[in-house]
């Protein structure tokens, strides 16, 4: 195995982590939040909070780090379409990411004040979940768009 073979592993697995962990994220917030549960909110938005952290934070950095250096190892310019698509749509992705983890980082403190008071969810818990839920989606899209642009590396020009 070469470096450029170990770079491809790494850009991959760090493909892997993001979808894997935003989907997995998502899916056990969205199941927590169904049980209207203040304390089992509190619980899944807290470990979601660190998996983010540990996980997503680390794959978004390598990530562009291990394509600069993918492309550059391949001849590739940056500025070729399905490239320069892929960096745009990154970003996107960063700009919905960044707000997401305050918002779970908000909803996981609003269910816990609720579940120490034993008082029901509050109006912000739920406009919190609203937005993350609403940034979730393109997030989402954009990622699988970004996972075919990898693959297939269509011919784009602007």
């Amino acid at each position: 195995m070469d470096w450029l073979d170990l770079v491809r592993f790494i850009h991959v697995m760090g493909a892997c982590v993001l979808i894997g962990t935003g989907a997995g994220i998502a899916f056990f917030m969205v199941m927590a939040h169904r049980k209207r549960d203040a304390a089992s909110i509190a619980q899944t938005a807290a470990t979601v909070v660190i998996a983010d952290t540990l996980f997503t934070a680390t794959a978004a950095i390598l990530q562009p780090v291990s394509g600069t250096a993918l492309a550059w190892g391949l001849g590739w310019s940056l500025l070729e379409g399905w490239i320069a698509a892929s960096i745009a749509l990154y970003v996107l992705i960063g700009m919905l990411w960044l707000p997401v983890v305050y918002f779970q980082i908000q909803m996981r403190d609003e269910a816990r004040l609720s579940a120490d008071t034993s008082a029901p969810l509050s109006p912000r818990y739920f406009r919190l979940y609203k937005i993350w839920f609403a940034c979730g989606i393109p997030a989402f899209s954009a990622i699988a768009v970004l996972l075919w642009l990898m693959l297939m590396r269509p011919d784009i020009s602007f």
